[in-house]
C-alpha cells in the first residue's frame, strides 16, 4: 500500500543509498493497494443473499406460518419468537469473540466459519417449515430448530459481515463492495418474499367465498382440510428452493472472494470477551449508531412481522396479501441506486433522516383510510423508499464507526468482528422483541387459532402495531441519531488519517525487508 506520499518519501530516501539503490528500488512495488475488480465484488455481494432471502422469509411469514398454518396458541407462537431471536444475545457475542480469536488457514479466517456453517442452517432452515405429525411437542420442535437455524445463520454472517473490513484495505473500495452488498441484498429480500409468498399464496388455507359451500356441513370441514395439507406442502417446498439458493450463494463467495490477510498491523494479544465488550461498548459513536438503529429496526420489525396478518384481517386482502409484500420489496430495489447517490450527494446522516420519516406518513395513511386494494398498492410502493434506506443506511454507516474506533485505538487491531456482531446481535434482538411482543399482544386480543375470520380487536390491534408504536419508534431512534458525531467532514479526515497509518506501515514493512535482504 505504499503510493502517494509515502512512496515518494520512500523512493527519496533510497535515492539517498547509493551502493544498494538498484537493487531494493522496486521493493514497495509489492504493496498495491487492493483494488477489487466488478466480479470479485459481484461474489462477495451474493454471499450477503442468504441471509436476507431466509431473513425476509421468517420476518414476513413464520408468524402468520405458526398461527395459521401449524396452528399454535399465540402465546406459545410468541414464546418461539422471542426466544429463538433472544438466543442470539449468547450465540452474536460468543460467535464474534470466537471468530476474533481464530487462526489464519489457507481460506483465510472467516471462510471457514462460512463453510462449516452452511450445510447445517440449510438442515435446520429446513424443519422449521415442517409441520411434525404429533401435537404434544410441537411447540418443542420448533423451539429447538429456530433457535439451532438461528445459531448456524450467526455461524455464517458475523463472519461475512467483518469480512468487509477484511476484502481490501481501501475504504473506497469498501464503500464500493458495500453498495454491491445492499443492492443484492434487497434482491435477496425480494427473492425471499416472491418465492415464499408466490408458492405459499397458491394454497390458501381459508377458503373464499366462491370455494366454501353453501350449507356448513362436513365438506366445509374436508375443504379446510384439503386447502391446511396443501399450504404445508408449499412452505415445505418454498424453504427447499430458498435452501438450494442458500447453498449456491456460500459456493459463489468461497469461490469468487479472496479474504486478504492483514500483514502488515502489529499483532496484539487477543481480547477476553468482556475485554472486547467492554472496548466496543465504550465507543461512544458506535453506541449512539446502534441504538438508535435499535429503535429505527423495532419499529421496521413491526411492521414487517405484522403486515401480512394486518393485510389479511385488517384490510381483509387475503388473496392478494404476497402480491403486496412483494411490492415493497421491489420498490425498494428499485430505489436502492437513488439512495445511494443520495448518500453520496448530502451525507450518510441526512440520508438517515430523510430516508427513516419518509415512511411515517403512509403509516398513518395505510389505517386513517378506508380499505381499498388499489391504496393498500400505492402505499406498499411508497413504504418501499424507506425499506430501501433501512437496508443500505445502517450497513454503509458501519464501517465508519470501525475505521473511526481503529483511529482513535492505533494499537488495538483484529476485533472488527466484535463490532458487527454485536451490531446484527441488537438488530436480531429488535426483531425478537417486536415479534415476541406483538404476537402475544395478539393473544390478549382475543385472536382464535385456526379460524379464519377474527374478531374486531384483533384488527385494532394490528393497526396499532403497524402504525402508531412505530411511528413513536422512528421518532426516538432519530432523536439518539441527532448527536451520532461522524459527519461527512469527519468521515473523510478519518479516512484520510487510516490511509497515512496504512502508507506509513507498509512503508516501514517494505523498507525492513529489502534491507534485511542486502543485509
Amino acid at each position: 500500500m505504499a503510493r502517494g506520499e509515502g512512496t515518494e518519501q520512500y523512493s527519496a530516501t533510497l535515492l539517498s543509498i547509493k551502493p544498494i539503490n538498484t537493487e531494493i528500488k522496486t521493493a514497495p512495488r509489492t504493496h498495491q493497494r487492493s483494488r477489487l475488480c466488478v466480479l470479485s465484488k459481484l461474489c462477495y455481494a451474493i454471499g450477503g443473499a442468504p441471509y436476507q432471502i431466509t431473513g425476509s422469509a421468517l420476518g414476513f411469514f413464520l408468524q402468520i406460518y405458526l398461527l395459521e398454518v401449524a396452528q399454535l396458541d399465540p402465546f406459545y407462537a410468541s414464546i418461539i419468537l422471542f426466544v429463538g431471536r433472544a438466543w442470539d444475545g449468547v450465540t452474536d457475542p460468543t460467535v464474534g469473540f470466537l471468530v476474533s480469536r481464530s487462526r489464519w488457514t489457507s481460506v483465510g479466517r472467516m471462510m471457514p466459519w462460512i463453510l462449516v456453517s452452511t450445510p447445517f442452517a440449510v438442515l435446520t432452515y429446513l424443519m422449521i417449515w415442517y409441520v411434525p405429525p404429533f401435537e404434544e411437542g410441537k411447540v418443542i420442535w420448533y423451539l429447538i430448530f429456530y433457535c439451532l437455524f438461528q445459531t448456524m445463520q450467526t455461524c455464517f454472517h458475523v463472519p461475512y459481515s467483518a469480512l468487509t473490513m477484511f476484502i481490501s484495505n481501501e475504504q473506497k473500495e469498501r464503500d464500493s463492495a458495500t453498495a454491491y452488498r445492499m443492492m443484492v441484498e434487497v434482491l435477496g429480500s425480494v427473492l425471499g418474499t416472491a418465492i415464499q409468498g408466490q408458492i405459499v399464496g397458491g394454497a390458501q388455507v381459508c377458503p373464499t367465498e366462491s370455494d366454501a359451500p353453501d350449507s356448513r356441513n362436513m365438506s366445509q370441514i374436508n375443504i379446510s382440510r384439503v386447502s391446511l395439507d396443501e399450504t404445508k406442502q408449499a412452505y415445505l417446498i418454498a424453504s427447499g428452493v430458498i435452501c438450494i439458493i442458500y447453498v449456491f450463494c456460500a459456493a459463489v463467495l468461497f469461490l469468487g472472494v479472496k479474504e486478504k490477510k492483514d500483514t502488515g498491523r502489529k499483532k496484539t494479544e487477543p481480547l477476553g470477551f468482556c475485554q472486547g465488550l467492554r472496548v466496543v461498548m465504550s465507543h461512544g459513536p458506535y453506541v449512539k449508531l446502534v441504538t438508535g438503529f435499535l429503535f429505527t429496526s423495532l419499529a421496521f420489525m413491526l411492521l414487517e412481522g405484522n403486515f401480512a396478518l394486518f393485510i389479511t384481517h385488517a384490510l381483509g386482502h387475503r388473496n392478494d396479501y404476497q402480491n403486496i409484500l412483494l411490492v415493497i420489496m421491489v420498490s425498494g430495489t428499485l430505489t436502492i441506486p437513488w439512495w445511494q447517490w443520495f448518500l453520496t450527494r448530502y451525507g450518510k446522516k441526512t440520508a438517515v433522516f430523510v430516508g427513516t420519516s419518509w415512511a411515517v406518513p403512509f403509516m398513518i395513511l395505510i389505517i386513517s383510510v378506508e380499505s381499498h386494494l388499489i391504496i393498500s398498492y400505492l402505499v406498499s410502493v411508497a413504504a418501499g423508499v424507506s425499506v430501501a434506506a433501512a437496508f443500505l443506511l445502517p450497513w454503509s454507516m458501519l464501517p465508519d464507526v470501525v475505521d473511526d474506533f481503529k483511529v482513535k485505538n492505533p494499537d488495538i487491531h483484529g476485533h472488527e468482528a466484535l463490532f458487527y456482531s454485536f451490531y446484527v446481535f441488537f438488530l436480531k434482538f429488535a426483531s425478537g422483541i417486536s415479534l415476541g411482543i406483538s404476537t402475544l399482544s395478539l393473544k390478549f386480543a382475543g385472536y382464535m387459532t385456526g379460524e379464519c375470520s377474527q374478531p374486531e380487536t384483533v384488527s385494532t390491534t394490528l393497526k396499532v402495531l403497524v402504525s402508531p408504536v412505530p411511528v413513536v419508534l422512528i421518532a426516538v431512534g432519530l432523536l439518539i441519531i441527532w448527536t451520532y458525531p461522524i459527519d461527512e467532514e469527519k468521515r473523510q479526515g478519518n479516512r484520510k488519517l487510516l490511509q497515512e497509518m496504512l502508507d506509513s506501515e507498509a512503508d516501514s514493512e517494505s523498507e525492513t525487508s529489502a534491507l534485511g535482504s542486502n543485509v
